[in-house]
């Protein structure tokens, strides 16, 4: 079968028909819930959890990216020390289900936290830290921040290492210092490289916030488990949950393609 090609000979992307019927499936579900009583209720319940779960994935790949590039530029430094510590840890946390991850975070790194806190407090005369001082929203945010640190770290190690070694060699050759070099001709140019898989990343997170739910979170999934387990309305209620998750990741995943289609804007 002979694919159809642009003048340029490249060939022309698929008619979208996948799209037409995701589509069609979501303007079906919008109309039950507009006209549908149970399917309204569902919605106003569920709703209320979207908030949460844009905070929980902005907070934590914002915290992720920091993160994710001091532990890219500490696998390329010329230390051996910080070289292997960087790999020791992406490698481990990579290497863990993020749901077990969560787990471990919220009911034994946070303990232990703690207990070790305390141990500094109470010979000093001060009050003990408790575990139910530190919430578990935010045991679930560090969780994600230290699960997709270790992924985002190879992205950015991924992104430097692709930058034309001729172009650093030539900044210092003008006399610019490793500062200056990775912020003016390194990060600009890796920037390119990695905001596609950073992007997908950023989807990937919004899909594995629902996660916190295991701790009682009140993110959408558990508000709509919630609700399901006291209406037996199972269907009604994950049918709206998954809307709400596919209206943002497909979204998002669509302006990812097109931004790497057009590619960045170039500065003039």
């Amino acid at each position: 079968m002979i694919s159809r090609k642009n003048p340029s000979g490249t060939p022309r992307p698929d008619f979208p028909y996948w799209l037409l019927l995701a589509v069609g499936i979501a303007v079906f579900l919008l109309f039950r819930i507009a006209t549908d009583d149970i399917y309204s209720q569902v919605m106003a319940t569920v709703s209320r959890g979207v908030g949460l779960t844009v905070l929980v994935t902005l907070v934590a790949f914002l915290l992720a990216s920091l993160l994710g590039l001091a532990l890219a530029l500490a696998s390329l430094s010329g230390s051996l020390v910080l070289r292997q510590t960087a790999r020791f840890y992406v490698e481990i946390v990579r290497g863990l289900p993020i749901i077990v991850l969560l787990l471990y975070i919220a009911f034994v790194a946070t303990p232990l936290l703690v207990a070790g806190v305390n141990a500094v407090l109470e010979p000093m005369g001060l009050d003990p830290v408790r575990s139910r001082d530190f919430p578990l929203l935010w045991r679930a945010v560090l969780a994600l921040t230290i699960g997709y640190s270790a992924f985002i770290a190879e992205v950015f190690r991924a992104g430097i290492q692709a930058v034309d070694r001729g172009q650093i060699e030539a900044a210092e050759a003008l006399g610019m210092n490793r500062w200056l070099r990775f912020r003016l001709i390194v990060f600009p140019q890796a920037l390119k490289t990695i905001l596609p898989p950073l992007g997908n990343d950023f989807i990937a997170l919004i899909k594995d916030s629902s996660l916190v739910s295991v701790l009682g979170v009140a993110d959408i999934t558990q508000l709509g488990k919630i609700y399901a387990a006291g209406s037996f309305r199972y269907f009604e209620t994950y049918n709206v949950v998954a809307l709400i998750y596919l209206m943002m990741t497909v979204t998002l995943s669509l302006a990812l393609r097109r931004f790497e289609r057009s590619g960045p804007p170039r500065s003039r």
